[in-house]
């Protein structure tokens, strides 16, 4: 198993959902001074239940921090989520039955991660496939983005992408690319059975080798003037297609 670094996560949302899921250690919270309301109540009702006293500061500590973050008047200081290795996911695989995956080919924005992880968890994405280099860290800023899913989707990083996509081609996932260019639309494929839903990196989609292993190429269908949509967004749409297609058909 292997661990993100230890963070600052911030806001209410992303704060509440660690401190409520319970898979990763909480070392501290931290809470505005004078703060008021209902989320305050839940925040230090939720830290003394993990047996911690929140720590109250002004705000001019907690935006030190934070980084100038958008913190809502909390912060909290969490361990290292165990995530899942490679080796680990490919023999989890074998006990599941049709699972949904999601592999990300460079996606270099925190926050477009943190979306992406949103999505997963909401779609039911058993795990999230990336490269350990040229991606986004799961970082504070991805975090809060996440809305709480990065503490529930397993985030699986990899050395090499391209050979990680055969593996899964080899235990009978099947591989399904989107490209702007694919000659066939998302609606049209079939999307029964194991499958991997590759997307590329904002901006410059898929990298060649990693299209290359891809048993199908398929595009969301646009109308308009608007040439490409923000990856995040292409997420959402793809994993709502793709879920209501595997739904119909079983």
């Amino acid at each position: 198993m292997t661990g993100e670094e230890e963070e600052i996560v911030f806001g209410f949302n992303p704060a509440l959902a660690i401190l409520a899921d319970g898979t990763r250690p909480v070392e501290s919270v931290h809470l505005l001074i004078g703060g008021r309301g209902g989320r305050f109540v839940e925040a230090e009702t939720l830290a003394r239940s993990r047996g911690l006293r929140p720590r109250l500061l002004e705000r001019a500590a907690l935006d030190r921090l934070t980084g100038g973050g958008t913190h809502q008047g909390i912060a909290v200081r969490v361990g290292a989520r165990v995530q899942p290795t490679w080796d680990t996911l490919l023999e989890r695989l074998e006990e599941r039955i049709d699972p949904l995956l999601l592999v990300l080919d460079g996606i270099e924005d925190p926050r477009n991660l943190g979306a992406i992880l949103r999505c997963a968890e909401a779609f039911g994405v058993e795990a999230v496939i990336l490269p350990r280099d040229r991606s986004a860290p799961l970082s504070s800023v991805a975090v809060k983005a996440s809305a709480g899913a990065a503490g529930r989707v397993d985030a699986v990083r990899v050395v090499n992408l391209a050979r990680a996509l055969t593996e899964l081609r080899d235990r009978g996932v099947r591989v399904v690319g989107l490209a702007g260019d694919a000659p066939r639309h998302l609606d049209a494929g079939s999307l029964a059975g194991p499958l991997a839903l590759v997307l590329g990196g904002e901006g410059k989609g898929l990298r060649r080798l990693t299209k290359e292993r891809c048993d199908e190429l398929l595009a969301i269908p646009m109308r308009g003037g608007v040439g490409s949509l923000n990856v995040a967004v292409a997420v959402g749409i793809a994993l709502y297609e793709t879920r209501r297609g595997r739904d119909g058909q079983s």
